[in-house]
């Protein structure tokens, strides 16, 4: 994965690092009061003012020996969740581990150095006080901004213990990861009606046979089948051996076709791809709430396909390849539909998400039944609700955002495959 710094741009999050040793505004009058003191020691030659001029040093340099103490041999081990969700506030816990043997920590902030541009603001958490020998949890709230696998890398301790007058800091790496789910909205449930309704087989179907569902009718039992199948009670009285044959009951599965296509580099254009996969997160998500099977059928470099599937653990593995997406400048909207067509399984309903109002030949409709979503369209409005506080004009990957260099976007994202983190 690159660790290329983010270039400075009016939506870039800001981050504050401290210097190793600094002085506070309080500290720079002291200090000042200090010279004064000394000057007017030496001019008058008095010892009432040599002995003043002494203590305030003294105390100067003790405040830089304390707030030293406070920040040795303390660690830090962060608790990140397995996930986010642009827009919805998540907690990160820092436990905070003093291994000293006699002096406690007291009055310590952390701040991220490298995952600042995951979130709106730079999290920051604060330690109150940690005895010697024991260990505190401090939680932060923050808010994501950006989709996909952020790493968390270098951090920053820095106390300005016990006066105030000296701020020391230290920096320090531990390398850890978080994947951020794109944005997820509600979805109208007339949109999930429709799937259903072009969907060509499901639960509202009649049932089939060949499946262990549901009791269906009896047939000659063959040579090779399942004993266990045999229906004994029929068997004794006909002397025929019978066996049971079960109905089939699948639920509707919908694949999921994500065009990222970009025209141009444009915000416009960018804005509109990231509410496309915005809208895939939300209705893979509702859809799999409702019991539905969804697959995905995308471009990541080549093209991608997940067969549909339901379950925790798959809305995860869906969510977490829409967070990675990388651009796409090469594959367009018929590239995807023709390429999909041999992964489209039978007795799934294909939904096509795009950022453009685009019409569908009559052979892929009538042969596929393929319901179109537009993120150009006025309609997709009313079908996708999400929180007015989301701007997709940021949400995308930082080495994603318009204007920056194709070749440079292009070489990052292999990169980014060849490491990414499947969660």
């Amino acid at each position: 994965m690159s660790r290329r710094r983010p270039t400075p741009s009016s939506a870039a999050t800001p981050v504050r690092k401290r210097p190793s040793l600094d002085f506070s505004l309080t500290g720079l009058v002291y200090c000042s009061m200090m010279m004064f003191m000394g000057l007017a020691a030496v001019n008058t030659q008095a010892n009432l003012l040599f002995g003043v001029f002494g203590l305030m040093i003294g105390v100067l340099l003790i405040a830089g020996v304390i707030s030293r103490a406070v920040l040795r041999r303390l660690k830090v081990k962060r608790i990140l969740p397995e996930h986010a969700v642009v827009g919805k506030p998540v907690t990160l816990l820092y436990e905070f581990t003093n291994t000293k043997r006699f002096w406690a920590s007291l009055s310590v902030t952390l701040g991220e150095l490298d995952a600042s541009e995951a979130f709106i603001k730079q999290p920051f958490a604060y330690l109150l006080h940690a005895a010697p020998r024991t260990a505190a949890t401090v939680p932060t709230m923050v808010i994501p901004k950006r989709r996909g696998l952020h790493l968390f890398d270098r951090y920053q301790l820095a106390t300005s213990f016990p006066f105030g007058f000296i701020k020391r800091a230290i920096d320090r790496r531990e390398h850890e990861t978080m994947i951020i789910f794109p944005a997820i909205g509600q979805v109208d449930p007339k949109l999930l009606a429709m799937c259903q309704s072009a969907d060509r087989s499901g639960a509202t179907m009649r049932p089939r046979r060949g499946g262990d569902d549901e009791f269906y009718g009896v047939k000659e039992f063959r040579r090779g089948e399942n004993p266990r199948s045999i229906y004994w009670r029929r068997s004794a009285r006909t002397g025929v051996l019978v066996s049971r044959e079960m109905t089939q009951v699948s639920p509707p599965k919908l694949l999921l076709l994500v065009d990222t296509f970009l025209k141009d580099r444009s915000t416009a254009e960018h804005v509109a791809v990231e509410k496309v996969i915005a809208m895939a997160s939300s209705l893979a998500s509702h859809a799999l709430e409702a019991g539905l099977m969804v697959g995905l059928y995308t471009t990541a470099g080549d093209f991608l396909g997940i067969p549909p599937n339901r379950g925790k653990r798959h809305r995860v593995d869906l969510l977490a390849q829409l967070a990675q997406l990388p651009l796409n400048i090469s594959r367009d909207t018929q590239s995807l539909l023709d390429a999909s067509r041999e992964f489209l399984q039978s007795g799934a309903t294909p939904i096509l998400l795009t950022a453009r109002d685009i019409q569908v030949g009559l052979t892929d409709h009538s042969r596929t039944s393929l319901v179109v979503v537009s993120a150009a369209s006025s309609q997709s409005g009313k079908w996708f609700s999400f929180d007015p506080e989301i701007d997709f004009s940021r949400t995308m990957p930082w080495n994603q955002q318009p204007g920056e260099n194709e070749d440079v976007e292009t070489k990052s994202d292999e990169r980014e495959k060849e490491g990414a983190v499947h969660v």
